[in-house]
């Protein structure tokens, strides 16, 4: 995965932030709007397109589009910079493969040694009993 033809996928839009700001917040775009079309993304390979469709599927739209916000700063770059940043993070994160489980047997002392903890728990809770007459 190119890093570089991936941003050239992307689409931005910039509208005004919400919240507090005062006149500047009213008057400059500096929200940004990044998405991008993961079904029809020329970079990715078929299997990432496939993991990412499936690790992001409740943060994709019904076209297959992610997309993410960023309000964080007054500056409509710094914006921009930020969401090309956590786009490039989420994606790598979701495209790492999770190990898969090899079935294992737990050892002949590790079985022993549970019985016996048993049977001393055993032990302990029958003594606690009244004696029978």
């Amino acid at each position: 995965m190119n890093i570089t033809e991936l941003i050239r996928e992307f689409t931005f839009k910039a509208t005004r932030s919400s919240g507090a700001g005062g006149q500047h917040v009213n008057k400059v775009s500096s929200k940004i709007e990044l998405s991008f079309d993961v079904k029809n993304s020329i970079v990715l390979s078929p299997r990432e397109k496939e993991l990412l469709s499936k690790n992001l599927a409740h943060r994709l739209t019904k076209n297959h589009f992610l997309i993410l916000f960023c309000d964080d700063t007054r500056s409509q770059h710094r914006n921009k910079e930020l969401a090309i940043k956590r786009f490039i993070e989420l994606i790598k994160l979701n495209l790492i493969r999770p190990k898969s489980r090899r079935p294992t047997k737990p050892t002949k002392n590790s079985i022993k040694k549970r019985v016996e903890t048993k049977k001393k728990n055993s032990l302990k809770k029958a003594l606690r009993k009244k004696p029978k007459i």
